[in-house]
């Protein structure tokens, strides 16, 4: 057990990571067995005047951004340092999913299925969630090894996913312009003369 945690420590770390914010939802939540289970938000207000649900759609809204952000963040980090680790990028997706999963359905949850065909920000988060999907489940070694090339191409709709978040938060005028920042530094640090000039920087 301790030489699988010691191997896998990153996806150990990522997963940790992940979890913890997940208090914040469960803490919000009450949960009856009483009469078969039950499950309702406890009656809060948070800043502004923001009820329990606002607050938990806007805390996963925020973490499925982050965590989508770290995850393009890599490749530079790997052209920056020379340091990779491709689990642990797979850790970092199945977080994103998660997080955003669980966002959009706080939104159904708060203002029902069709509010999402109402507004392009909301459609263009629906459709993010829709690709994630597949991502999600073929976030193993199970299906990269079954999938072989068809695997890079089909996580290359990540791209599309984060294109589509951007303009989510963006026509929802939500704090957006530092996750472009680090965005367009790491796709900068993609082009390959670009890349080329600062890895061999390290050699």
């Amino acid at each position: 057990m301790w030489e699988s945690i010691k191997k896998n420590y990153g996806w150990v770390i990522v997963a940790i990571l992940a979890a913890l914010p997940l208090m914040a939802i469960f803490g919000n939540l009450n949960i009856d067995f009483a009469n078969g289970l039950q499950i309702s938000l406890k009656k809060a207000t948070g800043r502004g005047g923001r009820s329990t649900l606002d607050m938990l759609y806007h805390i996963s809204g925020e973490f499925a951004i982050r965590w989508m952000v770290a995850v393009l963040t890599l490749t530079p980090f790997y052209i920056l340092f020379g340091v990779t680790n491709l689990f642990v990028r797979q850790a970092m997706g199945i977080a994103t999913a998660i997080w955003s999963i669980l966002h959009f359905a706080l939104f159904i949850w708060g203002a029902g299925f069709m509010e999402t065909f109402t507004q392009v920000n909301y459609i263009a988060g629906f459709i993010a969630v829709l690709i994630l999907i597949p991502l999600l489940f073929t976030s193993n070694r199970k299906s990269m090894t079954a999938m072989l090339s068809k695997w890079k191409v089909l996580h290359r709709f990540t791209y599309l996913v984060v294109g589509l978040s951007m303009l989510h938060i963006v026509l929802l005028e939500k704090t957006w312009i530092p996750y472009a920042v680090v965005l367009a530094i790491g796709f900068v640090l993609r082009v390959p003369s670009i890349r080329q000039r600062v890895e061999s920087r390290w050699k």
